[in-house]
């Protein structure tokens, strides 16, 4: 399936230079950076550069080059936040939330990598 991507969107305009962010690391094919409304310690937000709307599209259309860039990046961002349970940190959450039930806010493929504190349960159950 094809998705319809919107230039408009903020992580397009953060990757124009028109929005400026505190970048965490750049690579030539992903951006991360730390979220301004942090929801723990660490939470940074790692996109592609390329026009990918959410995760399945990134995964069935982005190059083989812009996967593995991409997964390299957030393994770096873990390890320079410090929360990489393999050297010493205690662990991190990764989050990417997908279309209207995900409650997707930026129609731009991101990776929320959060830590530093317990960060509770998965999701609560629906009442």
């Amino acid at each position: 399936m094809s998705y319809a991507y919107d230039d408009a969107n903020i992580f397009a305009r953060i990757l124009r230079g028109e929005i400026p962010n505190n970048t965490v690391l750049e690579t030539p094919h992903t951006l991360a950076f730390h979220d301004i409304r942090p929801q723990a310690p660490v939470h940074v937000l790692v996109i592609p550069k390329g026009r990918y709307v959410n995760f399945d599209h990134f995964a069935a259309e982005a190059s083989d080059e812009e996967i593995a860039d991409f997964s390299r990046v957030a393994a770096e961002v873990c390890r320079v936040t410090g929360v990489k349970p393999g050297q010493g940190g205690q662990g991190y959450r990764a989050i990417s939330n997908a279309g209207e039930h995900g409650v997707q806010e930026v129609p731009h493929y991101h990776l929320h990598i959060l830590g530093g504190r317990i960060l509770g349960p998965m999701l609560k159950r629906a009442e």
